[in-house]
C-alpha cells in the first residue's frame, strides 16, 4: 500500500505474501473504520434525540415535509412486524443480524480488492451494529428523522438505516461492476 491509497507492485525486496497481507490489512481497515464511525454517529444521535425529544412529540424541521421525532420500532424497516404483542421478532432480528455480520465478513474475506464494496460492507456492519445495540437496550430500534408530504409518512428511521440503504446500494454497485 502506498502512502496515498494505492497498491504497491512486487518489487525484489518485497514478496507477493506481503502484498496479499497489505490488501487484506486495507480492506479490513475500510471495513471496521466505517462500521465504528456509522455505529458511534448512530448511537450519538440517538442519545441526543433521547435527552432532547420528548417521545411521540414531533419537532417540526422543515413544516410539511420532515420533523424529528422520537419513536421506537420492535419491528425491522419500515416498520415490518413492529408488534408490541409479539416477542420473537426480538429472536428474528438478532439471529438476522449474527447472519447479516456473517454474511459480510465472508463477502469482504473473499472479495477482490475492491475498496467501494469494502466501504458499503462498512457501512452495512455499523448500520446494523447501531441497530443491535438498540434491540439489546431497549428490545426496539429508536427511529427519528420523519419526511411526510400531508398525511403520507416515509416510515420514521435512523443514522443506521441510512447507512444500510447507502452500503447495500455501494456493495450492489461494487459487485455489479466485478461480474
Amino acid at each position: 500500500m502506498t502512502a496515498f491509497g494505492g497498491q504497491r507492485q512486487p518489487g525484489p525486496h518485497q514478496p507477493v505474501e506481503e502484498l496479499v497481507k497489505d490488501t487484506v490489512q486495507v480492506r479490513y481497515r475500510i471495513l471496521f473504520a466505517l462500521a465504528a464511525l456509522v455505529a458511534a454517529a448512530d448511537q450519538l444521535t440517538k442519545a441526543l434525540v433521547t435527552v432532547y425529544i420528548p417521545q411521540y412529540r414531533p419537532v417540526p424541521v422543515v413544516p410539511g415535509f420532515f420533523d424529528l421525532v422520537h419513536i421506537h420500532n420492535r419491528g425491522a424497516a419500515f416498520g415490518f412486524l413492529n408488534r408490541s404483542d409479539i416477542e420473537w421478532q426480538f429472536w428474528l432480528f438478532l439471529g438476522a443480524t449474527a447472519l447479516a455480520v456473517w454474511a459480510i465478513f465472508m463477502l469482504a474475506r473473499n472479495a477482490r480488492h475492491d475498496p467501494l464494496l469494502f466501504s458499503g460492507l462498512g457501512l452495512i456492519l455499523g448500520g446494523a451494529i447501531g441497530n443491535l445495540v438498540d434491540r439489546l437496550r431497549y428490545r426496539a430500534v429508536l427511529d427519528f428523522l420523519d419526511f411526510y408530504i400531508g398525511d403520507w409518512h416515509w416510515p420514521a428511521f435512523n443514522v443506521a438505516d441510512a447507512a444500510i440503504c447507502v452500503g447495500a446500494f455501494a456493495a450492489c454497485i461494487a459487485l455489479y461492476r466485478a461480474r
